[in-house]
């Protein structure tokens, strides 16, 4: 982390934009092929945007969403088992759940930080320290 500089908060890039861009174009294209399909792919991007530019998550809760998404998909196209309405509705619980996780960690540097974790600074120092003892 000592390479790293410090900067919580709301974050944006070109990358970020180009996926948004393809995505809500696959979602505009596929919509009219399979409209529960378009929002799926809609509802990921969505998820990337605030995971990785508003949340600022840890790659492991992204895993875990991305894991339990995949297998409830999986669930609804190969084996009929779930509807895409209850597949949406369960990664919103699952979304929220990951959320409050985040945002109850020392290290959460996303959106809010300030208000949620105004203990970050120290955190960080105390974090780049240890980096550096490696």
């Amino acid at each position: 982390m000592p390479d790293r500089a410090f900067q919580p908060g709301f974050r944006f890039s070109a990358m970020d934009a180009a996926v948004l861009f393809i995505g809500g174009g696959a979602c505009v294209y596929t919509m009219p092929i399979d409209w529960w399909f378009g929002i799926a792919i809609a509802f990921v991007v969505l998820h990337f945007f605030i995971f990785c530019n508003v949340l600022r998550m840890s790659r492991s809760l992204e895993l875990v969403w991305a894991g339990a998404f995949a297998g409830m998909v999986i669930m609804a196209i190969s084996f009929g088992f779930l509807t895409w309405p209850l597949v949406l509705a369960i990664s919103l619980v699952v979304t929220l759940a990951v959320a409050v996780i985040e945002l109850r960690r020392p290290s959460y540097h996303g959106v809010g930080w300030r208000r949620v974790n105004p203990r970050l600074p120290e955190w960080w120092k105390a974090a780049a320290g240890r980096e550096g003892r490696n």
